[in-house]
Protein backbone atom coordinates (compact mmCIF):
# COMPACT_ATOMS: atom_id res chain seq x y z
CA UNK A 1 0.00 0.00 0.00
CA UNK A 2 1.48 3.31 -1.11
CA UNK A 3 -0.13 6.43 0.36
CA UNK A 4 1.26 9.94 0.32
CA UNK A 5 -0.11 13.34 1.22
CA UNK A 6 0.37 16.55 -0.72
CA UNK A 7 -0.87 20.10 -0.64
CA UNK A 8 -3.26 20.71 -3.50
CA UNK A 9 -1.29 23.87 -4.30
CA UNK A 10 1.71 21.75 -5.34
CA UNK A 11 1.97 20.83 -8.99
CA UNK A 12 0.45 17.49 -9.96
CA UNK A 13 2.93 14.80 -10.98
CA UNK A 14 2.57 11.48 -12.80
CA UNK A 15 4.00 9.71 -9.74
CA UNK A 16 1.02 10.94 -7.66
CA UNK A 17 -1.11 8.03 -8.85
CA UNK A 18 -4.74 8.48 -7.82
CA UNK A 19 -5.31 12.03 -6.56
CA UNK A 20 -8.14 12.51 -4.06
CA UNK A 21 -9.02 15.77 -2.34
CA UNK A 22 -9.97 15.07 1.30
CA UNK A 23 -11.16 18.57 2.29
CA UNK A 24 -14.80 19.37 2.95
CA UNK A 25 -14.39 22.85 1.44
CA UNK A 26 -12.88 23.52 -1.98
CA UNK A 27 -9.41 25.16 -1.59
CA UNK A 28 -9.21 28.85 -2.46
CA UNK A 29 -7.48 29.86 -5.64
CA UNK A 30 -7.39 26.38 -7.22
CA UNK A 31 -9.37 25.71 -10.35
CA UNK A 32 -10.88 22.28 -10.82
CA UNK A 33 -8.82 21.95 -13.98
CA UNK A 34 -5.53 22.78 -12.22
CA UNK A 35 -6.31 20.39 -9.36
CA UNK A 36 -6.15 17.38 -11.69
CA UNK A 37 -8.29 15.35 -9.30
CA UNK A 38 -9.48 11.83 -9.72
CA UNK A 39 -12.05 12.41 -6.99
CA UNK A 40 -13.19 14.88 -4.35
CA UNK A 41 -14.16 12.83 -1.30
CA UNK A 42 -15.48 15.60 0.94
CA UNK A 43 -17.59 13.14 2.96
CA UNK A 44 -14.42 11.66 4.52
CA UNK A 45 -13.19 15.05 5.70
CA UNK A 46 -13.68 16.05 9.34
CA UNK A 47 -17.16 17.26 10.25
CA UNK A 48 -17.86 20.97 10.09
CA UNK A 49 -18.03 21.10 13.90
CA UNK A 50 -14.70 19.33 14.36
CA UNK A 51 -13.01 21.44 11.69
CA UNK A 52 -14.20 24.64 13.37
CA UNK A 53 -13.14 23.42 16.82
CA UNK A 54 -9.65 22.47 15.59
CA UNK A 55 -9.23 25.78 13.71
CA UNK A 56 -5.73 24.60 12.64
CA UNK A 57 -4.34 25.28 16.11
CA UNK A 58 -1.32 23.08 16.66
CA UNK A 59 -2.01 22.68 20.38
CA UNK A 60 -5.38 21.07 19.54
CA UNK A 61 -3.95 18.58 17.03
CA UNK A 62 -3.78 15.57 19.37
CA UNK A 63 -7.41 16.06 20.38
CA UNK A 64 -8.38 16.68 16.78
CA UNK A 65 -6.62 13.51 15.70
CA UNK A 66 -8.48 11.36 18.26
CA UNK A 67 -11.85 12.90 17.43
CA UNK A 68 -11.32 12.61 13.68
CA UNK A 69 -10.35 8.94 13.97
CA UNK A 70 -13.64 8.36 15.83
CA UNK A 71 -15.49 10.03 12.95
CA UNK A 72 -13.63 7.85 10.45
CA UNK A 73 -15.02 4.74 12.13
CA UNK A 74 -18.47 5.92 11.01
CA UNK A 75 -17.23 6.11 7.40
CA UNK A 76 -15.91 2.58 7.04
CA UNK A 77 -17.29 2.35 3.49
CA UNK A 78 -15.25 5.39 2.39
CA UNK A 79 -12.19 4.15 4.26
CA UNK A 80 -12.52 0.83 2.43
CA UNK A 81 -12.75 2.65 -0.91
CA UNK A 82 -9.52 4.50 -0.17
CA UNK A 83 -7.78 1.30 0.91
CA UNK A 84 -8.81 -0.40 -2.33
CA UNK A 85 -7.48 2.51 -4.38
CA UNK A 86 -4.19 2.40 -2.43
CA UNK A 87 -3.81 -1.29 -3.26
CA UNK A 88 -4.24 -0.63 -6.98
CA UNK A 89 -1.59 2.10 -7.25
CA UNK A 90 -0.15 5.03 -5.31
CA UNK A 91 -2.80 7.10 -3.55
CA UNK A 92 -2.21 10.79 -2.99
CA UNK A 93 -4.42 12.47 -0.39
CA UNK A 94 -4.69 16.16 -1.21
CA UNK A 95 -5.41 18.91 1.30
CA UNK A 96 -5.43 22.70 1.34
CA UNK A 97 -4.11 23.53 4.83
CA UNK A 98 -0.91 25.56 5.16
CA UNK A 99 0.42 23.42 8.02
CA UNK A 100 1.92 20.29 6.47
CA UNK A 101 2.22 18.40 9.78
CA UNK A 102 -1.07 19.21 11.51
CA UNK A 103 -3.99 18.58 9.17
CA UNK A 104 -6.64 15.97 8.42
CA UNK A 105 -4.66 14.32 5.60
CA UNK A 106 -1.89 13.43 8.06
CA UNK A 107 -4.45 11.79 10.37
CA UNK A 108 -6.27 10.05 7.52
CA UNK A 109 -3.02 8.62 6.11
CA UNK A 110 -2.07 7.27 9.55
CA UNK A 111 -5.55 5.81 9.99
CA UNK A 112 -5.45 4.08 6.60
CA UNK A 113 -2.00 2.64 7.24
CA UNK A 114 -3.19 1.20 10.56
CA UNK A 115 -6.04 -0.72 8.90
Amino acid sequence: MDIQIKRIYEKAANRDGTRILVDRVWPRGVSKEDAKLDEWMKEIAPSKELRKWFDHKEERFDGFSKKYKKELKDHSDLVEQLLEKAKEKRLTLLYGAKDEKHNQAVVLKEYLEDQ
